[in-house]
């Protein structure tokens, strides 16, 4: 049984005029939100002041170069890596011509000073490119430049089982498709259709890079950036169809594996959480040093339909990092790591659930209301709920951290103190047992 409390109230929910799917939905600046249903619809979600309150606010935006008849497959955006300044949008869609379906990547930037980050001056800033593939899952990512510096590009997934990567060419202010094995030689020669992605940059000018298939391969590398070249790689098969990966760093206290010890150890690394439509999630951890050979599966996540969604947070402000997962069976888990003595006793515990009425498709984890606590934005078939922290619960657990501040910086002083106190003390002692000359 769930042995935690669920933390969040709803505040908001926005139904959408047709169903959304897994890749549907894209954080895009700090505080917005792009959800894009099926019938070519996109809604930008956000928090703005009306009548001196701050009231959600959800807006259709009319991207350019989007047939009426287009159904959306998937959508990403980010912001330029530094020194360079814009947000950027990729959406892909199939437009129906009746005979057949065409497939598209539309890419979203305005390069006119002022309008950078403005939505809807980019949503009429265009490059209109048609794919000869099927596309899945768009997917962003920083790579090292060989000057040193970064850059964001997009990668997309296809039914070709490729990964095609797209990179900006700044002399001509639009993205170009470029051989995705000079900055990512792990995405060559794949096993099977890819259906999600996730990389993280790691210690070292290394990162890490994990796919996810349609046969049920999963694939993890470790690369060194500066090459690039492929340190290691591994792979393992699922039985079922991968629904989402996800790469996260981890750092908590456990007990040492040996008696003697008697402090506890740090723990740190990194993990990869892997879902698929039929089996249970499964959490690979320390997968830098040791692959996928540590799984850790969470037990009861396969009790409600299959695993559409995932995430990483730190939910209760401990340090450690919850696991949520999001099911078509309408249910939202979250697991928390439980560190125990022994290797093999180390597990991840269903914390709470809590139920929707509709399947789940996204999650992700942000400041909308820019008021520094962050809202978990639940993607659902219907439509995008928004779920706040409690305000109450929060602001005891800030009352009770800043207590314990408060004793910790008065117990300095009184420390310091009774040192002093003791040192006289101390070395009349020492005179008593020094010998007379």
């Amino acid at each position: 049984m769930p042995g935690g409390s669920y933390p969040f109230v709803e505040d908001s929910f926005s139904r959408f005029p047709s169903q959304s799917n897994i890749y549907g939905l894209s954080q895009a600046g700090e505080q917005e939100l792009l959800a894009a249903t099926l019938k070519g619809k996109v809604v930008c979600f956000r928090y703005q002041e009306l009548q001196q309150k701050i009231r959600p606010v959800a807006k259709e935006v009319q991207f350019t170069y989007i047939p009426v008849d287009a159904e959306i497959v998937s959508i990403d955006a980010f912001n330029k890596s530094t020194p360079k300044r814009g947000l950027v949008v990729g959406i892909t869609f199939v437009k129906d011509s009746g005979d057949k379906a065409t497939p598209f990547l539309n890419i979203y930037c305005d390069y006119e000073p002022g309008s950078e980050f403005n939505l809807e001056s980019i949503a009429q800033s265009c490059l209109n490119l048609e794919l000869q593939f099927t596309p899945f899952h768009l997917y962003h990512t920083e790579v090292q430049c060989d000057d040193g510096g970064r850059e964001t590009v997009f990668l997309l997934s296809g039914h070709d089982q490729k990964i095609h990567l797209y990179k900006e060419n700044a002399s001509l202010h639009q993205f170009e498709e470029q051989p995705v094995e000079r900055l990512f030689p792990e995405l060559q020669h794949l096993p099977s259709n890819v259906l999600w992605l996730d990389m993280l940059s790691i210690a070292g000018g290394r990162r890490l890079s994990a796919f996810g298939c349609q046969s049920g391969c999963v694939g993890l590398a470790l690369v060194n950036q500066t090459g690039p070249e492929v340190l290691k790689s591994w792979h393992f098969q699922f039985d079922s169809p991968i629904s989402s990966l996800l790469l996260f760093h981890v750092s908590c206290q456990a007990e040492p594996d040996h008696p003697s010890a008697d402090k506890s150890v740090e723990m740190e690394g990194y993990n990869l959480l892997v879902t698929s439509t039929i089996e249970m999630a499964v959490v690979y951890r320390n997968v830098q040093e040791r692959g996928l050979s540590h799984p850790t599966c969470l037990s009861e996540s396969d009790q409600w339909d299959a695993v559409l969604c995932s995430l990483a947070i730190d939910l209760d402000f401990d340090g450690q990092k919850e696991v949520l997962l999001g099911t078509y069976g309408q249910e939202l888990l979250c697991y928390k790591f439980h560190p125990a003595e022994r290797q093999r006793d180390r597990q991840f515990q269903l914390q709470w659930r809590r139920s929707f009425k509709s399947p789940l498709l996204s999650i992700t984890y942000l400041d909308l209301t820019g008021d520094g606590l962050r809202e978990l934005a639940v993607l659902t078939l219907k439509g995008l709920h928004i779920l706040q922290h409690s305000l109450t619960s929060t602001a005891n657990l800030v009352l009770e951290r800043l207590a314990l501040r408060v004793s910790a910086l008065m117990a300095g002083p009184e420390l310091e103190s009774g040192k002093e106190q003791d040192a006289p003390a101390e070395e009349a002692q020492c005179a008593s047992h020094t010998p007379a000359t």
